[in-house]
């Protein structure tokens, strides 16, 4: 009888031994965007937390351009062409430091890029994409609005079509991320036609982006409105490939895609530094990762961490093989996003009064959280997607 194979050992950081079923290119990925992360953001982003500002932006997103993270998915154009999981495994390493600078990537390459790379015309391409590829010009992604946001059906953004060709935008957006440091921003708005999408150059006579203060949550991300006031646009500025919801919302499923990875780098994030805090901070004479309840906290937060990354891999795996569904996005980003939140307020707990601290993580990726766990589709939406999809029955109306 031959002798049994001689077993890896034990990695805690990879349990599942998930790194294993990744080529040598996807770990020259991950390992390119860890080391920026740490280098770039990570020792300033607390103190751009709490003072609620993401200085240097411009030159972030140049040096990510630089790097291929903008657009990174999408082919030609100055843009990486990357397998759906190198982008991924980027996601989760921005997010593992900060969800405000995953945003940024994810609006920039997900939305606005996305949006022009799919629906919009040559011309429009070779204009906007490699510049935006390059991180030389931001883009941001104007369908959210104040009074609509789970029911974009509904918005009130209006373009009318002037007796010369050119269209006229009336109307305003909310939430946007990049908005008032963007030079485009791709916008949704009703038309006589049905919905459809505009490419507003931000330096238009009548547009407008005033930033939102006061937030607690994505405090180190630009979040701003969009004012449009009779905004006049060149007969050309409209997506000539789509008309309807089906444009913005598979812009969405896009990104969406993304959130599914980058929620997973705010939990490991949290349960690793939890695991180096229960190891070192002494109570009742030893360490508290030596009590019961702590240590049944830490394999819970494991589980449903590495969980979540193989669900991310495997939705990859289905994106590069063309066979994932929107209903499957929906069920990456429900579960890993309300999981995530899960973990960081686990880890919060076995920090103890530490937890608030801005001296570590926890708090502001639990708080960044929050807003994560509702863009792009609020838990709610998604499960009644997925209530759909088991039962056939719609209940959105």
């Amino acid at each position: 009888m031959s002798a049994s194979p001689k077993l890896p050992p034990f990695d805690p950081g990879d349990p599942l031994g998930i790194d294993d079923e990744l080529a040598a290119e996807d770990l020259a990925v991950r390992d390119t965007m860890r080391s920026w992360a740490a280098d770039r953001v990570l020792p300033y982003v607390a103190e751009w937390y709490e003072a609620g500002e993401l200085p240097g932006i411009r030159e972030l997103t140049r040096e990510l351009g630089a790097l291929g993270a903008l657009g990174m998915s999408l082919e030609g154009y100055g843009c990486a062409g990357a397998s759906a999981v190198q982008y991924g495994l980027a996601c989760l390493e921005l997010e593992a430091v900060d969800s405000g600078v995953r945003s940024l990537v994810s609006v920039q390459g997900s939305l606005a890029m996305y949006a022009i790379h799919r629906f919009g015309s040559e011309e429009q391409k070779q204009r906007w994409l490699p510049r935006m590829a390059a991180g030389e010009v931001i883009g941001c992604f104007g369908l959210t609005e104040p009074d609509h946001g789970s029911d974009p059906a509904g918005m009130r953004t209006f373009a009318k079509r002037d007796a010369g060709g050119d269209w006229v935008l009336t109307g305003r957006k909310m939430w946007i991320t990049n908005g008032s440091i963007a030079g485009v921003a791709v916008v949704w708005a009703q038309t006589d036609e049905g919905i459809r999408g505009f490419l507003v150059p931000t330096d238009s006579r009548g547009f407008s982006a005033p930033e939102i203060k006061h937030k607690w949550s994505l405090r180190a991300s630009v979040t701003s409105e969009l004012v449009l006031d009779e905004v006049r646009l060149p007969a050309d500025a409209v997506l000539p490939e789509v008309t309807g919801l089906r444009g913005p919302l598979s812009c969405l499923s896009h990104a969406r895609y993304g959130i599914i990875w980058g929620s997973m780098g705010a939990a490991r994030t949290c349960f690793e530094t939890a695991v180096e805090y229960a190891k070192s901070r002494v109570q009742f004479g030893k360490p508290i990762g030596g009590f019961q309840l702590t240590q049944a906290k830490l394999a819970d937060m494991a589980l449903e961490l590495h969980k979540g990354i193989l669900l991310a891999h495997h939705l990859g795996r289905r994106v590069d093989a063309g066979r994932l569904r929107p209903e499957q996005v929906s069920f990456g980003k429900l579960n890993n996003v309300r999981e995530a939140v899960e973990i960081c307020r686990t880890a919060r707990t076995i920090l103890g009064a530490n937890g608030i601290s801005l001296e570590y993580p926890v708090m502001r990726h639990a708080t960044n959280l929050e807003s994560v766990l509702t863009y792009e589709g609020t838990v709610e939406m998604h499960q009644l997607v997925l209530g759909k999809a088991l039962t056939g029955l719609d209940a959105f109306r």
